[in-house]
């Protein structure tokens, strides 16, 4: 019953944290970033999201930096503001280039098929 519980909540997240994303002013977060992944913990306590960039590895990873560093109390507080959770979970952002990887497979097929 509980990992019901748990699948329905980190849906939840992952919406909301998709547009809070997008929300933020720091110049520093792209506004192109997506979230690959999210773990969240069984007692709900931690998340690890797992977020890429399409503009590339360094934007991702400077995005991370700000998102860790400065903006996670704000998004968690917002979190819990629009999902009135009762226990909103500390975020904790980790950087992933499956995006980039992505492209990367994408053009290696196209030259392939010309």
């Amino acid at each position: 019953m509980a990992g019901f519980k748990i699948n329905r909540v980190t849906s939840d997240i992952r919406l909301c944290l998709s547009e809070l994303l997008r929300e933020i002013k720091d110049p520093r977060v792209s506004k192109m970033l997506s979230i690959v992944k999210l773990d969240v913990s069984g007692d709900m306590s931690y998340a690890t999201v797992y977020v890429s960039a399409i503009e590339g590895k360094e934007k991702t990873e400077e995005s991370v930096k700000a998102l860790n560093k400065s903006a996670a109390g704000y998004v968690r507080r917002e979190l819990g503001a629009r999902l009135k959770l009762r226990k909103v979970p500390e975020l904790r952002f980790v950087a992933d280039n499956s995006i980039e990887n992505s492209a990367q497979i994408s053009k290696i097929i196209e030259s392939f098929d010309k």
